[in-house]
Protein backbone atom coordinates (compact mmCIF):
# COMPACT_ATOMS: atom_id res chain seq x y z
CA UNK A 1 0.00 0.00 0.00
CA UNK A 2 2.83 1.98 0.40
CA UNK A 3 4.37 1.86 -2.66
CA UNK A 4 0.52 2.96 -4.22
CA UNK A 5 1.24 6.11 -2.21
CA UNK A 6 3.83 7.05 -3.35
CA UNK A 7 2.48 7.27 -6.78
CA UNK A 8 -0.58 9.39 -5.98
CA UNK A 9 -0.31 13.33 -5.32
CA UNK A 10 -0.23 14.55 -1.78
CA UNK A 11 -3.77 14.25 -0.49
CA UNK A 12 -3.02 17.25 1.68
CA UNK A 13 -2.55 19.42 -1.63
CA UNK A 14 -5.38 17.86 -3.03
CA UNK A 15 -7.31 18.52 -0.72
CA UNK A 16 -6.21 22.20 -0.13
CA UNK A 17 -7.20 22.65 -4.05
CA UNK A 18 -10.83 21.16 -3.46
CA UNK A 19 -11.37 24.09 -0.47
CA UNK A 20 -10.28 26.77 -3.02
CA UNK A 21 -13.56 26.24 -4.62
CA UNK A 22 -15.30 25.29 -2.39
CA UNK A 23 -17.60 28.07 -0.30
CA UNK A 24 -15.63 28.79 2.93
CA UNK A 25 -18.09 26.51 5.16
CA UNK A 26 -17.71 23.38 2.91
CA UNK A 27 -16.15 20.26 3.94
CA UNK A 28 -14.79 17.78 2.17
CA UNK A 29 -14.71 14.19 3.18
CA UNK A 30 -11.51 11.88 3.55
CA UNK A 31 -13.10 9.64 0.72
CA UNK A 32 -13.90 12.77 -1.44
CA UNK A 33 -10.47 13.47 -1.32
CA UNK A 34 -8.74 10.46 -1.72
CA UNK A 35 -10.74 9.48 -4.69
CA UNK A 36 -10.43 12.60 -6.63
CA UNK A 37 -6.71 11.82 -5.53
CA UNK A 38 -6.24 9.21 -7.34
CA UNK A 39 -8.28 10.50 -10.40
CA UNK A 40 -6.01 13.30 -10.99
CA UNK A 41 -3.20 10.98 -10.17
CA UNK A 42 -4.24 8.79 -12.73
CA UNK A 43 -4.95 11.87 -15.14
CA UNK A 44 -1.31 13.09 -14.58
CA UNK A 45 0.20 9.44 -15.39
CA UNK A 46 -1.91 9.28 -18.91
CA UNK A 47 -0.68 12.81 -19.95
CA UNK A 48 2.61 12.26 -19.19
CA UNK A 49 2.69 8.63 -20.71
CA UNK A 50 1.75 10.27 -24.05
CA UNK A 51 4.39 12.83 -23.56
CA UNK A 52 6.69 9.97 -22.84
CA UNK A 53 6.01 8.21 -26.00
CA UNK A 54 6.21 11.38 -27.79
CA UNK A 55 10.17 11.90 -25.97
CA UNK A 56 10.62 8.24 -26.87
CA UNK A 57 10.03 8.36 -30.47
CA UNK A 58 11.93 11.52 -31.12
CA UNK A 59 15.06 9.90 -29.00
CA UNK A 60 14.65 12.52 -26.72
CA UNK A 61 15.13 11.58 -22.74
CA UNK A 62 13.48 14.67 -21.17
CA UNK A 63 9.94 15.37 -21.21
CA UNK A 64 9.36 19.36 -21.62
CA UNK A 65 6.52 21.31 -20.62
CA UNK A 66 5.81 22.07 -24.56
CA UNK A 67 5.58 18.17 -24.97
CA UNK A 68 2.58 18.08 -22.32
CA UNK A 69 0.90 20.35 -24.12
CA UNK A 70 0.86 18.34 -27.16
CA UNK A 71 -0.02 15.33 -25.26
CA UNK A 72 -2.55 17.00 -23.83
CA UNK A 73 -3.97 18.40 -27.15
CA UNK A 74 -2.87 14.53 -28.99
CA UNK A 75 -5.60 13.20 -26.08
CA UNK A 76 -8.35 15.23 -26.94
CA UNK A 77 -8.02 17.97 -24.30
CA UNK A 78 -7.45 21.01 -26.39
CA UNK A 79 -9.11 23.62 -23.92
CA UNK A 80 -6.72 22.55 -21.58
CA UNK A 81 -3.71 22.62 -23.53
CA UNK A 82 -4.84 26.24 -24.69
CA UNK A 83 -5.02 27.28 -21.20
CA UNK A 84 -1.40 25.51 -20.02
CA UNK A 85 -0.22 27.05 -23.45
CA UNK A 86 -0.77 30.66 -22.30
CA UNK A 87 0.68 29.82 -19.10
CA UNK A 88 3.82 28.82 -19.90
CA UNK A 89 4.24 31.46 -21.91
CA UNK A 90 3.24 34.44 -19.54
CA UNK A 91 5.55 32.00 -16.49
CA UNK A 92 8.48 31.92 -19.15
CA UNK A 93 7.60 35.80 -19.79
CA UNK A 94 7.82 36.16 -15.77
CA UNK A 95 10.88 34.46 -15.46
CA UNK A 96 12.93 36.21 -18.39
CA UNK A 97 11.98 39.14 -16.64
CA UNK A 98 13.07 38.38 -13.09
CA UNK A 99 16.41 37.07 -14.22
CA UNK A 100 17.46 40.40 -16.46
CA UNK A 101 16.38 42.50 -13.03
CA UNK A 102 18.35 40.23 -11.21
CA UNK A 103 21.42 40.69 -13.93
CA UNK A 104 20.46 44.26 -13.33
CA UNK A 105 20.28 44.32 -9.90
CA UNK A 106 23.98 42.65 -9.67
CA UNK A 107 25.69 44.96 -12.48
CA UNK A 108 24.30 47.93 -10.56
CA UNK A 109 25.68 46.70 -7.06
CA UNK A 110 29.49 45.79 -8.66
CA UNK A 111 29.16 49.69 -10.65
CA UNK A 112 28.52 50.77 -7.28
CA UNK A 113 31.25 48.91 -5.03
CA UNK A 114 33.99 49.29 -8.31
CA UNK A 115 33.18 52.79 -8.81
CA UNK A 116 33.27 51.93 -12.60
CA UNK A 117 30.92 54.31 -14.78
CA UNK A 118 31.60 52.06 -17.70
CA UNK A 119 32.58 48.52 -19.01
CA UNK A 120 33.98 47.29 -21.96
CA UNK A 121 32.20 43.72 -23.46
CA UNK A 122 32.17 41.37 -26.02
CA UNK A 123 29.42 41.27 -27.83
CA UNK A 124 29.40 39.45 -31.37
CA UNK A 125 32.85 38.52 -31.53
CA UNK A 126 34.29 42.17 -30.82
CA UNK A 127 34.93 44.79 -27.70
CA UNK A 128 32.14 47.58 -27.43
CA UNK A 129 31.81 50.06 -24.74
CA UNK A 130 28.44 49.86 -22.87
CA UNK A 131 27.14 51.48 -19.59
CA UNK A 132 25.71 47.94 -19.03
CA UNK A 133 28.04 45.28 -19.44
CA UNK A 134 27.23 41.89 -21.15
CA UNK A 135 29.08 39.03 -19.61
CA UNK A 136 29.63 39.19 -15.66
CA UNK A 137 30.80 36.37 -13.73
CA UNK A 138 30.35 35.86 -9.77
CA UNK A 139 33.60 34.35 -8.04
CA UNK A 140 33.51 33.12 -4.82
CA UNK A 141 37.11 32.40 -2.79
CA UNK A 142 36.82 29.52 -0.59
CA UNK A 143 35.83 32.11 2.79
CA UNK A 144 32.55 32.19 1.25
CA UNK A 145 32.75 35.62 0.30
CA UNK A 146 31.66 36.54 -3.59
CA UNK A 147 32.15 39.81 -6.36
CA UNK A 148 31.82 40.36 -9.58
CA UNK A 149 34.37 39.87 -12.06
CA UNK A 150 33.74 41.51 -15.71
CA UNK A 151 34.84 40.19 -19.03
CA UNK A 152 37.13 42.84 -20.48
Amino acid sequence: MADEQDLLLPIANVGRIMKQILPPNAKVSKEAKETVQECVSEFVKFVTGEASDKCRKENRRTVTADDICWALSALGFDDHAEAIVRYLHKYREFERERLNQRVQNEVDSTRTKSGASDYKCIQAGKQTETPTPLLLFKVTDQNGSSSFTKLS
